[in-house]
């Protein structure tokens, strides 16, 4: 009886260890710290396939905003991360949390309204847009999370000349979520967003949603991928992630992005070795 006491003592510890092991045990896996518009439009469940085919590399995606996403890296919770606001991916990389960053792909940001458009911004330029937006006090949804598309928010109210925190009201609706449920709250209550275009084209809930809103230069949206530095985080499977970034940027990686296409039409582009606009 005691030596079986003794065998479950040990199974139970061992079970623990299994428990609390670190995201990075397993040698042949990565974990890439990514934005909820990579993940919900279905772009991940696309590429990701391809490249473990190819190298036996499993990638399991964390989907954050992106400041909580160059958070999750800061804490070397990612060995990769791949977002979409480049003040912030500048700034990651000058504090030293990364070498290098690479340009991957872009789509660009819409303003999706009513159909009815009461704010009568239809085919306005975004300043324009949220000019009348602020007037006429329309109801707007944020996702209000520090992602990319948020910070491309307040840059587009800011650009504008309106002074966000003195004008919102009830008609400004903060909920603090990722793309897709910020378009189901928007489709829910007849309001208007911005959206990047990805997860817009993959959103099936619209309601009366339409883009009201594009083309303008201001809404382009670059992607770039880096790998976190491990001199900040020793635990970062440098080989492994970078063989994830050389991937992504050689012309099969491009190649799969560019093929990615929601009823005939491409949610993003690539654009490594390219430049930027």
């Amino acid at each position: 009886m005691d030596f079986l006491r003794r065998g479950f003592l040990t199974l139970g510890l061992l079970a623990g260890f299994a428990v609390g092991a670190p995201v990075h045990a397993d040698p042949q896996s990565i974990v890439v710290a990514s934005t909820t518009s990579t993940e919900q439009s279905g772009l991940f469940k696309h590429v990701l396939p391809l490249f473990r085919d190819k190298t036996g590399i499993e990638v399991k995606v964390v989907a954050l905003g992106t400041g909580q996403a160059l958070d999750a890296a800061r804490r070397g919770d990612a060995d990769v991360v791949l977002v979409h606001d480049r003040p912030a991916e500048d700034k990651f990389v000058a504090e030293g949390f990364a070498k290098a960053r690479q340009d991957v792909m872009y789509n660009d940001f819409v303003v999706v309204g009513p159909a009815s458009d009461p704010a009568g911004i239809k085919g306005a330029d975004v300043q324009t847009a949220f000019r009348k937006l602020a007037e006429t006090k329309s109801p707007f949804v944020s996702r209000g999370d520090r992602s990319g598309t948020h910070s491309a928010e307040l840059r587009a109210w800011k650009e504008a000349g309106i002074d966000l925190a003195a004008v919102k009201g009830d008609w400004y609706r903060d909920v603090g979520q990722g793309m897709g449920p910020a378009l189901n709250t928007a489709s829910a209550l007849n309001a208007y967003i911005l959206s990047d275009r990805g997860t817009w084209l993959s959103f099936k809930n619209r309601g009366e949603l339409t883009i009201l809103v594009q083309g303008d230069p201001r809404l382009f949206n670059p992607y770039g991928v880096m790998l976190v530095n491990p001199e900040k985080h020793p635990n970062v499977k440098v080989k492994e992630g970078q063989a994830f970034i050389d991937w992504l940027v050689s012309p099969e990686g491009q190649t799969a992005i560019a093929n990615y296409k929601i009823g005939g039409e491409a949610l993003f582009f690539p654009s490594a070795g390219k430049a930027n606009k």
